[in-house]
């Protein structure tokens, strides 16, 4: 049997005797290395950002694929990550000398817990798209049965939410399968220290924005976010100077998948703002994406700022995983690569 299969094996086992399933091996996760962002060009500069390289990512492990959200740490050695299925994965960034990505090691992928601390609730109950570390805990945002809950960040395997985080934004105004997809915790310093800031994917007002909302912090209320070009949101991550990353997406038959970053200024979100911001770059097919799902912003030892990209792949053959990763342009500078 394949390895993937006894694990969901064990797994049922162990919650059929009423015990908690013992720690998963570590997955092993394939890594095949991008060295170009647009197909056929060497080029590497893309307006303000750098592109470092990427990996396009594979396992057996039936768990893996279908990531939405990603946290980096300890400068860009560790990460932790959620699935839409319901699962944390984490792991290590290995990287080369030249500090470029060449794959991912020690990952565990484990089953998010419900507030009762069931592992294998429906998929409408654990929709689980958006996520955020704010102190000692993990905030992950559900659609379907929208609501952000905390996690303590201690053992995420066995951890179950211990608090609800309030919406700001009414229910009823959320869209069944387009709700919170992006979530952000301003660093400190900056004008929002510490405020968790909420996008929907594509929930809108009646004059068409995205709705949004500081959920935590010094200042809380309801924003909305200019929507263009027929772009979702999908991810968001704060700049260390404390402007808000956006990463969306777009689908369409006649010209396939894109996706897009766009900069909101610190000092423009807040509460009964529409905000727009800058478009920091935009790529399409001719470019090495997919379902553009997750976004981090990291500052390395250098003090340069890494932006990481990752994608989901929805579980499908026709798809596929990557992580890219781009520098900012004004921090590329300080060291020749």
């Amino acid at each position: 049997m394949a390895a993937g299969f006894l694990r969901i094996l064990a797994l049922a086992a162990g919650l059929m005797a009423g015990i908690a399933p013992a720690a998963a091996a570590p997955a092993i996760i394939k890594a095949r290395p991008l060295r170009q962002f647009e197909v056929g060009s060497d080029a590497v500069q893309f307006g303000r950002l750098r592109f470092l390289g990427g990996l396009e990512l594979s396992s057996s492990d039936p768990l893996f694929g279908a990531w939405s959200s990603l946290r980096v740490l300890s400068g860009g050695q560790r990460f932790i990550g959620i699935f839409d299925t319901a699962h944390w994965l984490q792991g290590n960034l290995e990287r080369d000398g030249g500090g470029r990505l060449t794959g991912l090691s020690d990952v565990t992928i484990d089953p998010m817990r419900d507030a009762k601390g069931n592992p294998d609730a429906s998929k409408w109950e654990m929709d689980a798209e958006g996520m955020a570390l704010r102190g000692d805990e993990v905030l992950v945002s559900f659609e379907r049965n929208h609501r952000i809950d905390a996690y303590p960040l201690s053992d995420l395997p066995q951890a179950v939410p211990h608090r609800s985080v309030p919406l700001i934004i009414p229910r009823r105004s959320l869209r069944s399968n387009g709700g919170i997809e992006a979530m952000a915790v301003a660093p400190e310093g900056t004008p929002l220290a510490g405020s968790t800031v909420i996008v929907s994917e594509k929930s809108v007002d009646s004059a068409g924005n995205l709705l949004a909302a500081v959920v935590e912090g010094r200042i809380k209320g309801a924003f909305t976010v200019r929507k263009q070009d027929g772009f979702d949101v999908t991810d968001a991550a704060f700049l260390p100077d404390g402007d808000l990353l956006l990463l969306e997406r777009r689908f369409t038959w006649a010209s396939g998948v894109a996706m897009r970053l766009r900069q909101l200024a610190a000092a423009d979100i807040r509460p009964g703002a529409v905000v727009d911001g800058e478009e920091l770059l935009r790529a399409d097919t001719r470019f090495q994406i997919d379902n553009m799902e997750g976004i981090d912003v990291f500052r390395d030892a250098d003090g340069r700022t890494h932006v990481i990209l990752v994608s989901d792949d929805n579980h499908s053959i026709l798809q596929r995983t990557l992580m890219l990763e781009f520098l900012l342009d004004e921090d590329s500078e300080k060291a020749a690569l």
